[in-house]
């Protein structure tokens, strides 16, 4: 990647760095309670998207990545989802609360999660995607024995770059990826994740394409997504 476009990258997350990204996300829930539908859980996302690009940045999957996922859930079509990481998770959300698949959502920050349980009870839904506030590399060997799930059709994977590849391998070695399993990838360029490429791009067991984008709610940042399936 470019040094320009990590500096750009940086100038956009590090002016407080954790902080920044708490408040957005405590600004983004008076947001979307005072300006979506209750009930309404497509007018919530669009919300979502709307505070990203008109009111302050978010790190979120956002609208243009957005597409990319809705094209891999339509083949897909998956019963069984795991999220690991940011929260607010548009076209996926939707299409695994309208179809009743298990979908449960890991987040290790707990302030995050509680704001993620607000917004979920504001669409309705808090009946139909597991909010789990825990650290992943010690929740996912739990996974299978604590929500009587053998594996998951489709994992995204959008939290720390730096250990894609740790719960990547945590998750082969639990048994939780099958084959067909889809595994998508956020931010594998910006800020990137090279260990985690190089390892499923090398390995034999998975098909993997890169579809390269922008960063979420910025069209001047250069990024990617990376969608994988085990064979």
């Amino acid at each position: 990647m470019a040094a320009t476009n990590l500096n750009k990258f940086t100038d956009t997350i590090n002016e407080g760095a954790v902080q920044k990204m708490l408040d957005s996300r405590l600004n983004l829930k008076k947001y979307v309670l005072e300006n979506s539908r209750q009930g309404d859980i497509q007018n919530v996302i669009d919300t979502i998207d709307k505070f990203g690009w008109t009111q302050q940045w978010l790190m979120n999957i956002g609208d243009t990545k957005g597409k990319i996922l809705d094209q891999a859930i339509q083949t897909k079509k998956p019963k069984t989802v795991l999220e690991l990481g940011e929260i607010f998770l548009g076209k996926i959300f939707c299409y695994a609360i309208c179809s009743n698949t298990v979908f449960l959502s890991v987040e290790a920050d707990t302030q995050s999660a509680e704001i993620a349980r607000s917004i979920f009870e504001h669409a309705g839904v808090t009946d139909r995607i597991q909010v789990i506030n825990e650290y992943t590399d010690k929740v996912i060997p739990r996974l299978s024995k604590d929500f009587n799930i053998d594996s998951f059709d489709l994992i995204f994977i959008d939290h720390y770059k730096d250990v894609y590849l740790r719960d990547l391998k945590l998750l082969e070695e639990n048994g939780l990826i099958k084959s067909g399993t889809m595994i998508v990838a956020d931010n594998v360029i910006c800020p990137g994740a090279p260990d985690y490429l190089n390892y499923i791009r090398g390995n034999p067991n998975y098909t993997t394409t890169f579809h390269e984008t922008t960063l979420e709610y910025r069209n001047d940042i250069v990024d990617g997504v990376e969608i994988s399936v085990r064979k």
